[in-house]
């Protein structure tokens, strides 16, 4: 949930109405805007410019670098301008959280993986989607390793919840399993339901099988209002 947290607050630092019309402003601009510059086409104090422009860069929306306006360099070239341009990072929040970007990242290298290969799409999908659930897995395990564990537990079904919390899949643990009680392909699945469903079993087969062999079960377990794949814990 970091990066969601890191997503919401940039988006939230719009929510100023001066903080939101600098950015604009700035975005407008084909040069990287100076302090000064943006107050005075906002006519606005500095020292308020300063402020939004700084706390619109801490959130990620601004990019800064330094730079002599007077084209000069050497003594008594002045000190370097503090300047503004927009990020390249891109930021997008949705309530429920969803995942349509890696959604439309797995199925372009399923097609570009169809085209190579000659395998149908369908498979090819479906071996792309295992692939993200295992390197998801990866990074899981490395958090746990660095004793940053999930306060749901350290066991294969906690890893592997706390793993898919971190997408979107909002897993609730009950006796035995857990339910996740979000799809974060949610409007996809709505309109190519049996490709979805598919996509999110592999990835989360990958995960399973990568985090604990044979501790978990990933199952299709269609139901409305929530992600197709239920989790079950194996009985040793």
């Amino acid at each position: 949930m970091s990066d969601f947290r890191e997503r919401a607050a940039g988006i939230g630092a719009l929510a100023d109405p001066l903080r939101r019309a600098l950015y604009l402003y700035v975005c407008a601009q084909d040069h990287p805007v100076a302090r000064d510059e943006a107050a005075d086409a906002l006519d606005v104090p500095l020292h308020k410019a300063k402020f939004h422009l700084d706390r619109l860069a801490d959130d990620g929306l601004l990019d800064v670098e330094f730079a002599r306006l007077s084209g000069r360099s050497g003594p008594g070239a002045g000190r370097p301008s503090k300047l503004y341009r927009r990020s390249a990072r891109e930021i997008a929040v949705s309530l429920p959280e969803r995942e349509y970007e890696l959604a439309g990242r797995l199925m372009a290298e399923a097609i570009a993986e169809s085209s190579r290969s000659g395998a149908p799409v369908l498979d090819a999908l479906v071996s792309v989607a295992a692939a993200h659930g295992r390197t998801l897995a990866h990074a899981a395990r490395e958090t746990i390793t660095m004793g940053s564990a999930d306060d749901m537990g350290a066991d294969a079904l906690g890893i592997a919840c706390a793993a898919l919390a971190e997408h979107g899949y909002e897993p609730r643990i009950e006796s035995g399993g857990a339910t996740l009680t979000n799809c974060p392909f949610h409007a996809l699945a709505e309109s190519h339901t049996d490709l979805v469903c598919r996509m999110n079993l592999a990835l989360v087969e990958g995960l399973v099988d990568e985090i604990g062999p044979g501790d978990v079960d990933a199952r299709l377990d269609p139901a409305e209002g929530r992600c197709c794949v239920t989790l079950s814990q194996r009985s040793r």
